[in-house]
């Protein structure tokens, strides 16, 4: 089955003609349908550039809430941190007198200063010789050479 051809009005070319002449004309119609696809394929994209803008600014707005979020939060962490930090510290130099005082009447004052920088270093001396342990085993995995231990 053909499709029917389109008919265009054209004004007639002299006055004997009629008023009201169709003329059968299928290129004008392809080319105006060429067109209103062209055009409307650059409302697409122009609707599509839109959209992008649209969600460029809405991904902005929400990494740049999300941002400011994290730097709330790094501000408390790091200020409970600190406090945490200074508390511990008030609490190891507590212990410390605390030790020294119950250490003195069973080996003087000398000795228990011995005994708890003693304790203290070999406490250290434990925390480097663990820390060096994993260093050597990040070293190893980032290298690629497992070690077994």
């Amino acid at each position: 089955m053909t499709e029917p051809v389109a008919q265009t009005w054209r004004p007639p070319a002299d006055a004997d003609s009629a008023p009201d002449a169709f003329i059968a004309d299928s290129d004008a119609t392809a080319s105006s349908a060429a067109d209103a696809g062209v055009s409307g394929l650059f409302a697409d994209v122009r609707r599509l550039m839109d959209d992008g803008k649209t969600l460029a600014s809405a991904e902005i707005a929400y990494q740049t809430m999300r941002a400011t979020v994290a730097a709330t939060a790094a501000k408390s962490i790091i200020g409970y941190g600190a406090i945490a930090a200074v508390l511990g510290l008030f609490a190891m130099v507590a212990l410390t007198v605390g030790l020294l005082l119950a250490l003195t009447p069973l080996v003087t004052a000398w000795g228990a200063t011995a005994i708890v920088v003693g304790g203290y270093a070999l406490i250290a001396f434990l925390c480097v010789k663990r820390a060096s342990r994993r260093w050597q085993d990040a070293k190893a995995t980032l290298a690629g050479t497992e070690t077994v231990q």
